[in-house]
């Protein structure tokens, strides 16, 4: 004896919308962009301060990323690296590679006094590109006000 549900013949079309493949994928999906979105950000992450004329500079993978945080913290790539040892750490990697830039992330917080000082240790590591990362400001600006 079989047992049938709906109560059509078994060649008769179903109309019901199926979902669950469709929800596992869109959750497949999610995890995938929670999971890469942190990957894509290089250096730590800080509020960078907001440029009028700020150009988006293409960088290279080998670029040398510092960032300084608020409290004053200095970090090359994801390392901590103390004051007092910024230097030397900045002549060793220029030796490994004398054709890097610097890109300096600083936090717009912060004293610009200790942006200098690491703009010095990287001059005196005799690197010879050093930029500052910025914001651009106008495109902000244009978003807010809803043109793109």
């Amino acid at each position: 004896m079989a047992f049938g549900a709906g109560g059509g013949s078994p060649d008769e079309v179903k109309g019901g919308i199926n979902v669950t493949p469709l929800v596992d994928v869109c959750l497949v999906l999610l995890i995938i962009f929670m999971v890469v979105t942190p990957m894509l950000q290089s250096g730590v992450d800080v509020v960078l301060p907001a440029g009028a004329h700020a150009e988006k500079k293409p960088g290279k993978e080998g670029d040398l990323i510092i960032s300084i945080k608020t409290d004053g913290t200095v970090f090359v790539g994801q390392d901590w690296i103390p004051d007092r040892d910024l230097g030397r750490y900045l002549k060793a990697e220029h030796q490994k590679d004398s054709s890097r830039a610097v890109m300096l992330k600083a936090d717009k917080r912060i004293n610009f006094g200790k942006v200098r000082a690491v703009m010095k240790a990287a001059n005196e590591a005799e690197f010879t590109q050093v930029a500052i990362l910025t914001e651009n400001q106008q495109a902000g600006s244009q978003i807010a006000k809803g043109r793109t």
